[in-house]
């Protein structure tokens, strides 16, 4: 009797229209996030105030200057000088950093050796040093008289107050963008799938060129892009071992360094408009490229 009662009242449920139906989202219905509308509203205000302002304050203060103020402002041989030598080491710098910071993620995750701990954390020196201490340390290793630079400048190396200086700086910097940014990836990456290739016959370099290099790229580009952006507005570890010289070794954060103690804020702002203007079209570029790498490999974007 008990058996049928429960029978008649699990069919009668189910003939219920709705039944087993997820139930519908009202306007009372629970989000994943409590205050959405909240949450969503503060995080808006905050970018507001600590990206939007002074973007748009830095934009709008370069309207008090005419266009050809403008143009002469940005377009001066020194300042052209200085863009060249910005954006050019920053762009080695960021290649570097992506062959070598590839490299050690990969030591790190696939390979055990005694001290890979302490290796671990020494990625994330730069992180945790002051810039100018790092300038500093860089100066007092590769200048002349240096460890390291009074062996190589009687051979006609001269790393510190060159401009191959400022790529050194510019990568130890830039190392650890790289390296953690593509670490957790590689850690999270199938070994099933290598192992399939291997079993079909496919060579290590196949299987690091058609399986392992697809599923890193976005990542890669993304270590490659925030390590081009930290190369491009660095100040502190560049500025000791620089040199500073005119055309030669002056990078752009210098040039509006310099105008600000001139009180020339209009030619400082203009200075820096277009430095924005030319890391936001780059790291756009970049954008674009990691959503194709992700619609290629069949990823949504």
């Amino acid at each position: 009797m008990a058996f049928a009662a429960n029978s008649a009242t699990a069919a009668s449920l189910s003939a219920s229209p709705g039944a087993g139906a997820p139930a519908p989202r009202g306007r009372g219905a629970k989000r994943v996030l409590p205050g959405f509308g909240l949450t969503l509203g503060y995080t808006l205000f905050y970018l507001s105030i600590i990206v939007l302002i002074p973007l748009s304050a830095l934009v709008f203060k370069t309207f008090t200057m005419t266009w050809p103020q403008f143009w002469e402002a940005v377009s001066a041989p020194r300042v052209m000088a200085s863009y060249r030598l910005t954006f050019g080491a920053s762009l080695i710098a960021a290649l570097v950093n992506l062959v070598f910071g590839l490299l050690i993620a990969w030591v790190l995750v696939r390979y055990k050796f005694p001290g890979k701990k302490i290796v671990d954390a020494l990625v994330d020196l730069p992180f945790a040093l002051p810039t100018a201490v790092a300038g500093i340390s860089l100066t007092a290793l590769l200048a002349g008289n240096g460890w390291i630079g009074q062996y190589l400048e009687p051979l006609g190396i001269q790393l510190a107050f060159k401009p191959a200086g400022i790529v050194i700086a510019l990568i130890f910097i830039g190392l650890p963008f790289v390296v953690r940014t593509v670490q957790p990836v590689l850690e999270d990456a199938e070994k099933e799938l290598e192992e399939a290739a291997t079993s079909l016959g496919a060579t290590r370099l196949q299987i690091f060129v058609k399986v392992i290099l697809p599923s890193i790229t976005p990542a890669l580009l993304t270590g490659f892009a925030m390590a081009f952006a930290r190369a491009v507005g660095e100040y502190g570890s560049v500025i000791f071992i620089a040199g500073n010289m005119p055309m030669i070794s002056e990078i752009t954060p210098l040039i509006i360094i310099g105008k600000l103690e001139q009180y020339d804020y209009a030619g400082a702002t203009a200075v820096a408009v277009v430095m924005l203007v030319i890391s936001f079209v780059l790291l756009l570029i970049i954008n674009a490229l990691q959503a194709w790498q992700r619609r290629h490999a069949g990823a949504p974007a």
